[in-house]
Formats: C-alpha cells, sequence, structure tokens
C-alpha cells in the first residue's frame, strides 16, 4: 500500500530549535538511485505528533491524511544507505513541526521515486560553479559537494550561504572541513542578524545578495566570474533568488531553461 510507512529514521541532528538534519533509510526495500540535487518526497499520517514549538492545527483530525511534501536530498549519490534531510519548521506548516518531532527510530514515508532537474546535468565539466542559498536551500548543493568535490580538481567552486544567525547555518563545520580537501572552494557564510549572536559574529553580515553586489567573489577568485566560465544556482527565499536573478542577468548572464540553455540554475519550491 502506498501510504504504509516504509522508513525510519536512523539518524537525527538538531541544530537549532526547529531546525534539524535527518537521515531516513527505506524499511525492507532498496533506496531510490538519484542525482546530486534532486529531492525526494516525505510523509507522515495527519495524526502524528508536532514539534512542541509548533503551532496546532486542524489536519490532525483528518483521518487517514498522509502529508507530503518534497525534500531536497543533501547525502551524497555515492552511498545507498540512507537518504539525509535538511529540515526547517515552519510552526503553522503541515508536515515540517511533525518532521521536526521524529525521533531515531520513528517511521514515515519515503517516495519510491526521485525527481528535479536542479542538477549539474549539462553544466561543462570546466566550469566553475557558484552555489548560493539561503536556510534549508543549501541541502541539494551538499549532495553537489559531498558526490563531486573530486572533480573541483579543475574548476572554482563557490557556496555563499545566508542565515539569520550563525547557529543556523547547517553544515558550516563540514563546509569549513573541505575547504582544507579542496584549494579551489570558497566557502563564504552570512548572518542577517548580528546583533542576536549570543558570541560575536565576525563574519560577513547581511545577505548573500550583498556578497555579490560587493565584489567578494571576485576579489576571492583574483577574477571576476562571466557567462563564459561560470553557472550559477539559486535555491531559497524567494526574495534572493529574484534578486539575484535580476543582478546575473543585468550582468549578462542567462536563466537555464531546457529550450534555452543558461548559465543561471533555480530551484523554486517555496
Amino acid at each position: 500500500m502506498e501510504t504504509t510507512l516504509n522508513a525510519v529514521v536512523t539518524q537525527k541532528v538538531e541544530l537549532a530549535r526547529g531546525l534539524a538534519i535527518l537521515r531516513v533509510a527505506p524499511d525492507g526495500w532498496p533506496m531510490p538511485s538519484f542525482r546530486p540535487g534532486q529531492f525526494a518526497v516525505l510523509g507522515l499520517p495527519a495524526s502524528a505528533a508536532r514539534h512542541a514549538l509548533a503551532d496546532p492545527d486542524e489536519e490532525a483530525t483528518r483521518d487517514g491524511l498522509l502529508l507530503r511534501r518534497s525534500y531536497s536530498i543533501a547525502s551524497s549519490s555515492m552511498q545507498n544507505e540512507y537518504f539525509e534531510f535538511y529540515v526547517s519548521m515552519v510552526r503553522s506548516g503541515a508536515l515540517s513541526p511533525r518532521l521536526c518531532a521524529l525521533s531515531i527510530g520513528e517511521r514515515l514515508w519515503l517516495g519510491p521515486k526521485t525527481s528535479g532537474l536542479f542538477t549539474l546535468d549539462g553544466v561543462a565539466a570546466e566550469a566553475n560553479l557558484v552555489l548560493i542559498a539561503t536556510g534549508t536551500g543549501l541541502a541539494p548543493y551538499m549532495s553537489m559537494l559531498r558526490s563531486q568535490l573530486a572533480h573541483a580538481r579543475t574548476r572554482r567552486i563557490a557556496v555563499l550561504h545566508g542565515a539569520r544567525h550563525s547557529f543556523d547555518l547547517g553544515y558550516r563545520a563540514e563546509l569549513v572541513s573541505m575547504l582544507g580537501l579542496c584549494e579551489r572552494l570558497a566557502y563564504v557564510p552570512v548572518v542577517s542578524r548580528p546583533d542576536e549572536e549570543p558570541v560575536p559574529w565576525c563574519g560577513e553580515v547581511g545577505y548573500v545578495q550583498d556578497l555579490w553586489r560587493r565584489r567578494l567573489l571576485a576579489s576571492r577568485w583574483g577574477v571576476a566570474p562571466t557567462p563564459a566560465d561560470t553557472h550559477f544556482f539559486l535555491c531559497g527565499n524567494p526574495t534572493m533568488v529574484d534578486d539575484m536573478l535580476g543582478i546575473l542577468t543585468g550582468e549578462g548572464f542567462r536563466e537555464h531553461s531546457k529550450r534555452e540553455p543558461g548559465q543561471i540554475h533555480v530551484e523554486r519550491y517555496w
């Protein structure tokens, strides 16, 4: 039966209140293959418990309802033991408060197929990559990096990640570690509310759009990215995506589509 809870939480890391990394493994069936950047569908019954910090809702009264949402896969495509998901709780949401309430060993529904076109397919192996994200929009980039970091020997890769606070910068420690493995990788985290930091923040302040406007990447690379040598990936807050689209198209980059290949790849999941 499609709605059978067919997977189990094998690991959970709570990064902050309502922000978690979940590892989910199929129970008794082979894990689907996927390409870095794709997503899977998770589901829970409406009767499942919600996180203590979440708003109440009326979905729990709908017996038999399976709540489903798509989540980008953060794990490497090179292993077939589990999927990893980076989940931020929307307090008034339907599924995310239930996912964030799960504990290790609890069951949920995992879709049998993966989907999505937000991948490196069609991007030349020598093209530089600028991966721009806010919040949990970082997830597909983690899959790309974990799966294909070795290929960065011939291309520059930059990860620009924005969040409200430093403790919302998931995967920060892993990304810093990656810097030691690949000299052509740049990682620039930025926080928008430095005054709320428990310890003074010494990094970049503002939004990821500001990093681009300040030409920070051109300074780091020693050369400005151009449409001839660089592809951009945008994932996260729609304001960021729209702002960066406007900035980049104004500089000669073009949004990618099947009919008109371009250098700007966008994941709109908000």
